[in-house]
């Protein structure tokens, strides 16, 4: 019964990981179609390479999830609670999709998470929570933004003098190197939380010990489910965030994915800790776009994807933390 529960708790890890991939699709891909800077075809082709490439660029966010966070305990208790925790996150992520409410995949997961071992009576690592969680969450949009603005500052000072139509033609093509280095920045960010909840399933099944990394074919596995659900869901995109909160041209599109690349870099390599992606690319859309007049920004859609993500965490917690009594009550563990 242990290993049955341990291949359905990683099945719905991956399954989360291609409906992350397929939500998030819009982040890879939004503002070099918005500002015609790629095709749509080769958009959604090339965020799906980046994502999988990137899952294999490192495995330190997988750690801080699966060690830093929380500790169910072993066994089919401990099964449940992360079960509990995925479809919490899963059923959030459809409801916020069918009700087009603005929500993080990286939030829903984490909530999922404490909410369910909360409820299951397991330890909940609030220092680690605290630093590598909620801080990053609280933080990451901003600094996007302020760098997305100061690079987007900077790239109108060094072009002043340069022929609007020949400056535009020439960021377009830059824009194929900074889509490539967000999605790539998506991949390593993403692709590593679901890790984590794998490496956590496989330590509370006893299939692995406490701090031994995580597989190759956990690593493979979690890559190709993202790049799959980005290759799927790049093609329902039709108006991203470009279109949602500023209209943007390929000078903006061009700093807000570098901005946006170079935080979840900064964030995965230097401060080993995990970013919502989601508030990454808005953060620097909204910085480079405020170089523009403010009655450009579109306030109130900013104003709506705000509430949604203080709303995400926390209703995950609730709802995995109900997920597990009632999981309990059905499947005594």
């Amino acid at each position: 019964m242990d290993t049955l529960a341990l291949v359905v708790v990683v099945s719905a890890a991956l399954f989360y990981t291609g409906v992350n991939g397929f939500r998030d699709s819009a982040d890879a891909i939004a503002t070099s179609v918005s500002a015609r800077a790629l095709t749509p075809r080769v958009a959604v082709t090339l965020a799906a390479l980046m994502n999988l490439a990137g899952a294999f660029l490192g495995t330190t966010i997988a750690r801080v999830v699966s060690e830093d966070l929380v500790t169910p305990p072993e066994g089919g208790r401990g099964l449940l609670m992360l079960f509990a925790a995925v479809c919490g996150a899963l059923l959030w992520s459809a409801a916020a999709w069918y009700l087009r409410l603005p929500s993080s995949s990286s939030q829903a997961l984490f909530g999922g998470l404490v909410g369910a071992v909360l409820a299951g009576a397991g330890a909940v690592h609030w220092a680690g929570v605290l630093l590598k969680v909620v801080l990053p969450l609280v933080l990451a949009p901003l600094v996007a933004l302020v760098v997305g603005r100061l690079l987007m500052t900077g790239l109108l000072w060094a072009f002043r003098r340069a022929q609007p139509h020949r400056a535009q033609r020439g960021f377009r093509a830059a824009q194929t190197v900074s889509t490539a280095g967000m999605a790539l920045g998506h991949g390593l960010q993403d692709a590593q939380k679901t890790m984590g909840v794998v490496v956590l399933a496989l330590v509370v099944a006893d299939r692995a010990e406490p701090g031994s990394g995580v597989p190759l074919w956990v690593q493979a596995a979690c890559a190709l489910m993202l790049a799959a659900g980005t290759y799927a869901g790049g093609w329902r995109v039709v108006r991203g965030l470009g279109r949602r909160v500023f209209a943007v041209d390929a000078p903006r599109g061009f700093a807000a994915e570098s901005s946006a690349a170079a935080v979840m870099f900064t964030s995965a390599f230097v401060l080993q800790a995990p970013v919502a992606t989601t508030h990454v690319v808005t953060g620097s859309i909204v910085g480079a776009g405020t170089t523009r007049r403010r009655t450009v920004a579109r306030w109130a859609v900013a104003r709506t994807i705000v509430v949604g993500w203080s709303l995400t965490l926390p209703a995950v917690a609730v709802l995995a933390a109900a997920l597990f009594f009632v999981g309990s009550v059905l499947l005594p563990v």
